[in-house]
């Protein structure tokens, strides 16, 4: 088994590739690339610094990074479309840091590939730490890893217009209800129409993966996020009051019964602990390998603009 524990993401620079700086002198270096698939899954994660790209040049660079841009459909994290599949990064409160989480890992599909693009670095912290997925799983206690076995089951509840968290319409990008039944008849997921015009739905999803290309074991779920115990006291506070299948979105094992706190809350540390940080510069891109790599969010002041794309 390979030692992870000092993996880094490689960083290309201008002057260590011998290209010229700008969107244009990234894209002719992509262009020259035998492989660009080969080198991503080799490295797992590539940040590409001191290219300065321009924001209104963004999408050249990006139609080479990941070659069939998706949608960020039946995603659970408050974002805003700004482009063609194009979103702000989570918009959480800049004071929480959010932990380390492979994209849409509780989802059917999941994209491949991330790009992460920084429009307005932060005035301090704001970096975008990374985790490689088979050192995090590594870092887990035997018994939580063998209580993961047998995989999880995320339930959301998702308003019609109104209520706590993400309603059913911007979580499907669509407010045709036969458009969300269809999308979901392909997800292996239950679902249910509530009063109120609400839905709830339920996904049973494997706790870990492996990559295709690699066959490399790697933690890949949101266990820690879906818990409330893992969220901090507002969190905590509202599973107090409110069942567990009425919360926005919960987590259980995959047979229903109740992942211990202890769990997630060391799924959650170790992940951070593994992680290495991206710290933001304006201009610079960061593409990872959704299932080899997790990411989060460290806390920052100031004003941050990470804007983030992803492929299938």
């Amino acid at each position: 088994m390979p030692d992870h524990r000092n993996w880094k993401p490689l960083e290309i620079t201008p002057a260590s590739v011998g290209a010229k700086p700008g969107a244009a002198g990234l894209a002719a270096y992509l262009d020259a690339l035998p492989d660009l698939a080969e080198r991503l899954t080799e490295e797992r994660a590539l940040v590409f610094r001191g290219f300065g790209v321009d924001p209104d040049e963004l999408d050249t660079v990006m139609d080479r990074l990941l070659p069939d841009r998706a949608a960020y459909v039946h995603g659970n994290s408050p974002r805003t479309k700004v482009g063609r599949n194009v979103y702000t990064s989570t918009e959480y409160p800049p004071e929480f840091v959010i932990s380390m989480h492979n994209e849409l890992s509780y989802a059917h599909r999941w994209p491949s590939r991330l790009l992460f693009f920084c429009h307005t670095a932060p005035e301090t912290g704001g970096a975008t730490p990374v985790v490689n997925g088979a050192l995090w799983l590594a870092s887990l206690d035997d018994e939580v890893r063998e209580a993961f076995a047998g995989g999880v089951r995320y339930t959301q509840n998702l308003h019609g217009g109104r209520g706590l968290g993400k309603s059913w319409q911007e979580t499907f990008e669509t407010g045709d209800r036969d458009a969300v039944e269809e999308f979901l008849s392909t997800t292996a997921s239950n679902w249910t129409w509530l009063p109120g015009d609400a839905l709830r739905v339920t996904q049973n999803r494997p706790a870990t993966l492996r990559h295709p290309v690699t066959g490399e074991e790697v933690w890949f779920n949101q266990s820690d996020q879906w818990h409330p115990a893992a969220l901090g006291e507002d969190a905590a506070a509202l599973a107090r009051v409110l069942p567990a299948d009425e919360l926005p979105q919960s987590v259980s094992f995959a047979d229903g019964s109740p992942i211990p706190d202890a769990y997630v809350l060391q799924v959650r540390d170790r992940g951070l602990a593994a992680a290495v940080d991206v710290d933001w510069h304006a201009g610079d891109l960061l593409l990872i390998d959704n299932v080899l790599v997790g990411h989060g969010r460290r806390s920052f002041t100031g004003s941050r603009r990470v804007l983030v794309a992803m492929s299938s």
